[in-house]
């Protein structure tokens, strides 16, 4: 008998990314516009680039710490301490990249059989490492009404039964732009601490927050840290890429309690060892001299943001929420059964890369995101080609069946 040589069932289960399927269609060519993956347009700062050439060139190619260099950890927890809470160096954490914050955070807090709840839709990884370790991932919807996505808290609290281990919530929200409020941060802290429910925020997106509908900037999003004391059963994942344009580098941190730490410095051991030097070093560049380039790219990204809104509102079909934080416009289309199928045919037809809302559980399905991490007038490229394109896929016998 021919040995099995695949991976164990729950690996072999674990969904793929839709997203990658769409881009893997068009990666390669230079027609295609893409709008698929949450990256900006822009390369890392050029101050930041050299700082990291600099730790290179002297010769920063070492091991590390396993939870990071002392001057970063301490940096960030000035950087933590300034927008959230007192915090210390003995409670954040690098790693490498945000994901895998929240894979080691994941990693430390459940195990087979326990009862993660995750507020959905949402980047698919989030749902899908709780199953890695053998967790039972349990989705709760957000809800698309009146043009807005909300948060039936009520429902939510119900479904934090005892027995829960953790609630992992994603805000602002990919691909929903959905951000939390304070009152509904208060009621879900205050129902976990009472059942012993741990909370694991994923705060990628915590600095692209465009606020409450005013002009005036807000430096920052409703987070946990906010209100959390250092005893509570919160962990705060984060990521050097949206904030300081450096998805490549793949660096992230995780502030947790102090208890909690040496716990995830053996997990790093384990999965990584550490972050490396010269990755740190441009790292602390980003936190100590970077608030400039957040400033900048927000402001960037709401142009876009209310451009894009504006232009898809207008196309017949076509609902948009106006996003209040992140990178994204996940939008709905009316009669769509099958988003794979539309964004496939808009790569290979237009030269288009959306990315389908299936990709973010059931609930995604009928809507697609698209990132506006990019200037007005590509955007207005891609709306042109959107436009056209739809107007051919409904009009062929597949798209009317489906689209």
């Amino acid at each position: 008998m021919k040995p099995d040589l695949r991976a164990r069932p729950a690996v072999r289960q674990l969904r793929s990314s839709k997203i990658r399927e769409v881009a893997n269609a068009g990666m390669g060519r230079e027609d295609v516009l893409p709008f698929w993956f949450g990256e900006p347009d822009e390369v890392t700062p050029e101050f930041i680039r050299r700082a990291g050439m600099t730790a290179l060139e002297e010769g920063d190619t070492f091991y590390t710490q396993n939870l990071g260099i002392p001057p970063l950890r301490e940096a960030l927890a000035d950087y933590v301490t300034r927008l959230h809470r007192p915090t210390t160096p003995d409670e954040i954490v690098l790693t490498n990249s945000g994901m895998s914050a929240l894979m080691i955070a994941t990693q430390a807090l459940v195990g087979p059989g326990d009862r993660a709840v995750i507020v959905t839709p949402v980047w698919p990884n989030l749902v899908e490492i709780p199953k890695i370790v053998g967790a039972q991932a349990v989705t709760f919807p957000l809800t698309f009404r009146h043009g807005a996505w909300t948060l039936d808290l009520d429902r939510l609290i119900a479904a934090l039964t005892p027995g829960t281990r953790l609630l992992m919530l994603n805000s602002p929200n990919n691909p929903t732009g959905w951000t939390i409020d304070r009152a509904s941060q208060l009621a879900i802290l205050d129902h976990c601490r009472k059942l012993g429910i741990w909370i694991l925020a994923d705060d990628a997106y915590e600095r692209l927050y465009f606020g409450n509908g005013t002009d005036e900037w807000e430096p920052v999003a409703p987070c946990f840290l906010d209100i959390a004391t250092p005893e509570d059963r919160v962990v705060a994942t984060n990521t050097f890429s949206k904030s300081w344009l450096m998805t490549g580098w793949r660096l992230g941190w995780i502030a947790a309690p102090a208890e909690l730490t040496e716990d995830l410095g053996t997990l790093i051991e384990y999965n990584t060892s550490c972050a490396p030097g010269f990755v740190q070093r441009a790292g602390l560049t980003a936190v100590r001299e970077g608030e400039p380039v957040i400033a900048r790219t927000v402001a960037r990204y709401r142009k876009a943001r209310d451009f894009l809104v504006e232009r898809l509102n207008a196309i017949d079909g076509i609902e948009a929420a106006l996003p209040s934080g992140a990178m994204y416009v996940f939008f709905r289309v009316a009669g769509l059964e099958d988003s794979f199928d539309l964004c496939k045919r808009l790569v290979l037809e237009a030269g288009l890369g959306l990315a389908p809302g299936i990709a973010f559980g059931p609930e995604g399905e009928g809507y697609v995101r698209w990132c506006f991490a990019t200037d007005i007038p590509r955007l207005e490229q891609g709306l042109e080609r959107f436009v056209s394109g739809l107007e051919r896929l409904r009009a062929t016998p597949r798209a009317r069946a489906r689209a």
